[in-house]
């Protein structure tokens, strides 16, 4: 007889426990005569780190099969919306009062079946960035237009888009409901050990009240310590230091100038000395982080850096702020999965926030373990092996994506920058990609798995943005779509004009959909 699965817990909370949460729970309570119960014990001690407050389009699928409506989404966890992420003096050595910028829109630059990258590297639709000539995405994060209306249905609207966000509210937001409509047990208590069994799985985790509890299957959520994962399994870390170069984060939170201070529809991206400063805009304040190699500058001169990003502001919104450091652990875990127990959020792997990769790994492997979910413990050695062989190939992929944009910079102004172009530091797969985005743009075949999570068009934003060249000169005669394509590219900046009449600006859009809460 098989030995069911019926209980599971979830030690940690915070986003990436309360997404794993409600996936199981989604998928899971619809086995017919389920009598599986989930259980997740959080501590009241330790906060959400708070730092991913950035987000990309699959999140809106998300919210919707957890059944969380998007007005509440958006006025319980602040969030506003996120078009884009504007890259700042990446591409060059940066000049005073002159900032170089570059868009990776969400749009995908494709229409009717025509793709219109070949037709910008061929020099055909004019001078333009490429996110401009391809995308009417550029143009609206540019005018500071919200990507619908206020009477679109939820999660619906006329460009692609994510949220930014609270990260510490979307926790809240998503443990209410799955403890409301899930079906999720909470405990609120510190979770001390965990004991392992005679065949290496875990059976029992300690309370610090002495209480202990069994499961079948155990998640870790644990965050950088990875409690179960790693200190009770063993499971050792691999670290990818040696490829991206940023360890730490300093982190702070400012207030706006005036309640009617414009939103910034995108995600900022602004290069520095030894890293980059993220820059999100909220409904009441701003999310601001400098993520920064702490080999090629100091923790000081690293919060000077930040403090000069904002030294427009007013002094008053600075007086009270304190900032707060992380130390980042690049590289993920040597397994995902060991015996009864698979490690979620940073328990799993980290690499730093530049495309919203925390979130976007996070609430995608919770997906994928709870669709291959096993429902008993044979079930458990062919489920493992496939969700750590596709795992790390999404960290490896996510690692070569965030690469990219280091690796084929032309800024040289700091050795931060100098070390990153270094070769060395680049895996084979993504060396051999651009060998052959120099002759040919990136295509599907450059992505075999479902599980790479950016595709050719996140690649074509970066390497184009970047200015990066692909001599098509002797394959021009394939593309002979060119007045097609030239129509297409300008009607993107008469679109604009057009939505301009029934589009708000972001903070009014905001504001609309808040008032009817």
């Amino acid at each position: 007889m098989k030995a069911s699965i019926d209980s599971i817990i979830i030690v940690g909370g915070g986003t990436s426990g309360w997404l794993a949460a409600s996936h199981l729970a989604r998928v899971l309570r619809k086995d017919v005569g389920s009598g599986l119960s989930i259980t997740l014990i959080e501590s009241p001690n330790i906060p959400t780190i708070g730092v991913g407050e950035g987000t990309v389009p699959a999140i809106r699928k998300t919210l919707r099969e957890f059944g969380i409506s998007e007005d509440r989404f958006i006025r319980d966890c602040e969030a506003t919306f996120k078009q884009s992420v504007k890259f700042i003096d990446w591409k060059n050595n940066p000049e005073p009062d002159k900032p170089d910028y570059y868009h990776h829109v969400f749009d995908y630059p494709e229409f009717n079946g025509l793709d219109l990258t070949p037709y910008w590297t061929l020099g055909v639709l004019g001078p333009k960035s490429y996110a401009h000539s391809v995308s009417l995405q550029a143009h609206l994060c540019d005018a500071g237009i919200g990507p619908k209306r206020p009477d679109h249905n939820d999660y619906e609207g006329f460009a692609s888009y994510a949220y930014h966000l609270d990260a510490a509210k979307f926790a809240n937001l998503l443990a209410q409901n799955a403890k409301d409509n899930l079906g999720v047990k909470h405990i609120l208590a510190d979770v001390d050990s965990a004991h392992i069994d005679d065949n290496g799985h875990i059976k029992s985790v300690s309370l610090s009240g002495g209480r202990q509890l069994e499961a079948d299957f155990f998640i870790d959520c644990t965050g950088f310590r990875s409690m179960l994962l790693g200190d009770a399994l063993g499971t050792g870390f691999i670290s990818k230091s040696d490829e991206l170069l940023t360890d730490h984060a300093v982190a702070i939170q400012l207030p706006y100038e005036a309640e009617n201070t414009p939103i910034h529809c995108n995600t900022i991206a602004a290069a520095q000395s030894a890293g980059w400063i993220w820059d999100i805009g909220l409904q009441s304040r701003r999310g601001l982080g400098y993520v920064y190699s702490s080999n090629h500058i100091s923790h000081g001169r690293a919060e000077d850096e930040l403090r000069t990003y904002v030294s427009t502001l007013p002094k008053h919104l600075m007086r009270d702020v304190q900032p707060r450091r992380i130390k980042m652990q690049i590289g993920y875990r040597e397994q995902f999965w060991v015996g009864n127990c698979v490690g979620i959020g940073l328990s799993q792997g980290f690499v730093e926030p530049l495309e919203a990769t925390g979130l976007l790994m996070y609430d995608a492997m919770s997906r994928f373990l709870a669709d291959i979910f096993p429902s008993s413990r044979e079930e458990i050695p062919s489920a493992q092996k496939q969700f750590n062989n596709i795992v790390r190939a999404s960290w490896d992929r996510v690692i070569d994506f965030i690469k990219l944009h280091y690796v084929i910079t032309q800024r040289d102004d700091t050795p931060f920058w100098r070390d990153n172009q270094n070769r060395d530091t680049v895996s084979d797969r993504l060396n051999d990609c651009l060998e052959r985005w120099s002759y040919r743009p990136p295509s599907d075949y450059d992505f075999d798995s479902k599980f790479d999570v950016f595709n050719q068009y996140n690649y074509a934003y970066v390497l184009y943005g970047m200015g990066y060249e692909t001599d098509l000169n002797k394959k021009a005669t394939r593309f002979d779509h060119v007045r097609q394509a030239q129509k297409q590219s300008k009607d993107f900046a008469e679109a604009v004009q057009i939505a301009g009449g029934s589009l708000l600006k972001h903070r009014d859009l905001i504001s609309k959909i808040t008032a009817r809460v």
